[in-house]
């Protein structure tokens, strides 16, 4: 049990566990403030070029709530919330888009640190003679 505990230690305190747990805290912070531009900002203004519609309250009945000889709702509808699914699909264009964006800036700045390689040095004039006499030896044997 003591091997199993130092393992997972050294697991956990690894960097690119620590690096991935930070990641992960980021991304879910960025996902909430996408889904508030596409929920509140973005598709409001597709509702309006589309008539006003809300796509949040856009849902397929399956089955009919029941309601009581009150009035009352008995048993909440059975309903395939389509709108949501699609500003989800929006929610994940958006951060799909925006990760490729940041993705391919930092590929862009890693290309301009990089130096290019220096060619490899001209070899001198005692080794290329090496190399041909290495050369007419094995056309000899």
């Amino acid at each position: 049990m003591a091997s199993f505990k130092q393992e997972f230690k050294e697991f956990a305190l690894r960097g690119n566990v620590m690096d991935m747990a930070v990641g992960i805290i980021i991304g879910g912070a960025f996902g909430k403030i996408v889904s508030s531009l596409v929920d509140d900002i973005l598709m409001p203004i597709v509702g309006l070029f589309t008539g006003g519609i809300n796509f949040s309250e856009l849902a397929y009945v399956i089955k009919p709530a029941e309601i009581n000889a009150a009035g009352e709702e008995v048993v909440a509808a059975t309903t395939l919330n389509y709108g949501l699914f699609i500003q989800n699909i929006v929610d994940f264009f958006i951060i799909a888009l925006v990760i490729f964006m940041m993705i391919r800036a930092i590929n862009s700045v890693r290309k301009k640190h990089e130096e290019p390689e220096a060619p490899a040095p001209e070899p001198s004039d005692e080794v290329k003679l090496l190399t041909e006499i290495r050369n007419l030896l094995d056309k000899k044997q």
